[in-house]
């Protein structure tokens, strides 16, 4: 089972990336049958197709939930539009155009609270400057901005108002999240920079890559190959991130390219950002935390896990390095879900990739936790497979020709 150290406890509601389409809807819920491997049938909820989810174009309406009576009265003041949210019948939401949780934040006229015994983490607003949102989910939003002169990501979220119980849930995970990232220092990891609480809402403040995600760069691309010699390199990053982790007892559990950032130099840098949550369950770990494209088969299937679903995620990561594809690309999320569990299917992997990088996938996506290698393993073969990547000029760049190929069974 996996430990109380789980890596980024405040993951509750997936944010969209703005102006980028997406798996998942923030809005939408629903659930299919998964077979399991006994044989018998489990109710997977999950977040369906989106209907109404931002996208490519920056068409479509995301919406935050407001659940402070002062801040609907600061929305309804500003002439805003305001409707109900359907998923959550008499919470008021807001479109992408506002910066009402922006507002209650800087706002002067309410106290900047730290978090005891962390005080020297605590952002001084009056150094903070907010700059626009570049993600949204169902109770916060992610802004670029700047710290004491210094590029950051804000994350704000929304404190609940009436559900003394969920407040008090919420409130343990946010003192959580600080603890540990205050904990984290890895050229790898996003670094943190600090956080404060205000009556309505949380702020959580971090480095900002501006690079961006890797999905987002390898998406510019167009599903062109990076070079291999980089891919190995930004893939050591990871590895060598998440090896850090681990050996804090902390699992990441939605490693995806979505939360892999690039930093100036081109290095990874391993944050929370492409599907962080709000709202915390009661007990036990979230089975649904992650996105089925890069989950292990355990977590789909509501299984008991451990660290070992996170190298499944970068089997997965790695196969996105290399060939520069979205898995599963003409697949739903969901429908990559029952295919990885139901067949063993896995993306499938070009004829022109290295066999010693096919490996690596292979026993990082293997379908039993027991088989697939630690993170020290992984970054050894790894530095190997690099040095042998430097005598081999002639391989350093592939393009993938895979597009049209069926996939694969593990």
């Amino acid at each position: 089972m996996a430990t109380q150290h789980d890596f980024f406890m405040f993951q509750d509601d997936y944010y969209k990336r703005l102006g980028e389409a997406s798996d998942m809807s923030v809005e939408s819920t629903g659930s299919i049958p998964m077979s399991m491997s006994n044989g018998g049938n489990n109710s997977v909820s999950m977040l369906s197709q989106a209907d109404s989810s931002v996208g490519s174009n920056g068409g479509g309406s995301l919406r935050t939930r407001l659940m402070h009576d002062d801040l609907r009265t600061r929305n309804a003041t500003r002439n805003a539009s305001v409707s109900h949210s359907v998923v959550m019948p008499g919470i008021v939401s807001h479109t992408i155009g506002e910066d009402i949780l922006a507002g209650a934040l800087m706002d002067p006229r309410y106290p900047t609270e730290g978090l005891e015994g962390y005080d020297n983490w605590t952002i001084d607003l009056r150094r903070l400057h907010m700059g626009p949102p570049f993600a949204q989910g169902a109770f916060g939003r992610l802004y670029k901005g700047t710290y004491n002169g210094e590029d950051v990501a804000v994350k704000i979220l929304e404190r609940p108002e009436n559900n003394v119980e969920k407040m008090l849930m919420m409130e343990s995970a946010f003192a959580k999240e600080v603890t540990m990232l205050a904990a984290v220092k890895h050229q790898n990891v996003v670094r943190f920079i600090g956080a404060c609480r205000k009556p309505m809402v949380w702020c959580i403040v971090t480095e900002y890559a501006r690079g961006g995600s890797v999905r987002s760069f390898l998406s510019k691309r167009q599903s062109r190959a990076v070079p291999l010699k980089l891919a190995v390199k930004q893939a050591l990053d990871v590895a060598r991130g998440m090896e850090y982790l681990h050996s804090l007892e902390i699992i990441h559990r939605d490693l995806k390219s979505d939360n892999l950032l690039i930093a100036t130099d081109k290095s990874i840098k391993i944050a929370d950002f492409g599907a962080a949550r709000i709202e915390v369950q009661v007990e036990g770990m979230t089975p649904e935390t992650g996105t089925y494209r890069w989950m292990a088969p355990e977590m789909i299937q509501h299984r008991p896990y451990n660290h070992k679903v996170d190298v499944y995620s970068f089997g997965v990561v790695l196969w996105e390095l290399v060939t520069g594809l979205l898995p599963f690309q003409n697949m739903t999320a969901v429908q990559a879900a029952f295919a990885v569990v139901n067949r063993g299917v896995r993306p499938p992997i070009p004829d022109s990739c290295p066999s010693n990088i096919a490996d690596i996938m292979s026993r990082c996506w293997d379908a039993n936790p027991d088989v697939r290698p630690s993170f020290a393993q992984v970054v050894k073969m790894l530095e190997q497979a690099q040095d042998e990547l430097l005598t081999k000029v002639g391989r350093a760049r592939f393009r993938c020709l895979c597009l049209n190929r069926p996939l694969t069974s593990d």
